[in-house]
């Protein structure tokens, strides 16, 4: 009798994905990170998913949760609200070119930015809410914008629904928009609260901690692998992630 064919090479195996660890916060490390995955997995091996009320979702799936943590924090604060439509005519993350991005996916930005988007989609959605009426319909214009953290201004698309005159920067403590940061907006359902003991993030010991849209989406993020590309890693299997 010959040995059997290498089981590691059954096409089954290549439909079943397994979650191989919690990557948390990537930053400006998300290009040398996806390149490291690409090179051990294969572009098509590997994907991000997130925990999500008992099961592994994708991360197109898992954002429309912390979309609606913002939509959520907005409503229940209509003076923020007011301050975002008339004073405000855009908001950015990490740089002023974030106010191009519509799509939560970004493959083409150093880093990627949610929050703003988030704060975007939901003021545009109050223009079409008759109990908001005093979040009014804007012209999709290109205008000059003051940036309300350093004064500089910038020629940037208006955003629906902000009619003022001032950029505002949503990050960290020294930004003007900190308010709305994900560290500091809590995430809407119980239910997404995760824990990772040992778990270290800069959202950590910021605004809500562990209550927070940022620890949602940071703790609940996983890397999942197909399981045949797992399998070829040999004697590397116990340190999947190793080097991210």
């Amino acid at each position: 009798m010959s040995a059997p064919d290498d089981f590691t090479q059954n096409p089954l195996l290549g439909h079943v994905w397994v979650p191989i660890g919690v990557p948390g916060f990537a930053g400006a490390e998300k290009a040398r990170r996806q390149q490291l995955l690409d090179e051990r997995f294969g572009a098509d091996g590997w994907r991000y998913g997130n925990y999500v009320r008992g099961e592994i979702v994708p991360a197109a799936v898992a954002i429309l949760e912390y979309e609606e943590s913002y939509r959520q924090f907005l409503r229940r604060c209509p003076e923020l609200v007011e301050f975002l439509v008339t004073v405000c005519g855009n908001v950015y993350d990490w740089g002023v070119a974030n106010v191009h991005d519509d799509a939560y996916e970004q493959p083409h930005t150093e880093m990627n930015h949610y929050q703003d988007i988030s704060v975007r989609r939901v003021i545009a959605e109050l223009v079409d809410d008759p109990a908001w009426p005093t979040v009014t319909d804007t012209s999709p214009e290109t205008v000059d914008l003051y940036d309300l953290g350093n004064r500089t201004i910038y020629h940037v698309p208006r955003a629906r629904g902000f009619r003022g005159d001032g950029l505002l920067q949503i990050r960290d403590a020294m930004s003007p928009g900190y308010c709305l940061n994900p560290a500091v907006v809590p995430v809407h359902d119980p239910a997404l609260v995760v824990s990772a003991p040992g778990h270290v993030g800069w959202f950590l010991g910021e605004g809500c901690s562990h209550l927070s849209v940022e620890a949602f989406w940071q703790m609940s993020k996983v890397i999942e692998v197909r399981y045949d590309r797992f399998l070829r890693l040999g004697d590397k299997r116990d340190r999947p992630l190793e080097g991210l």
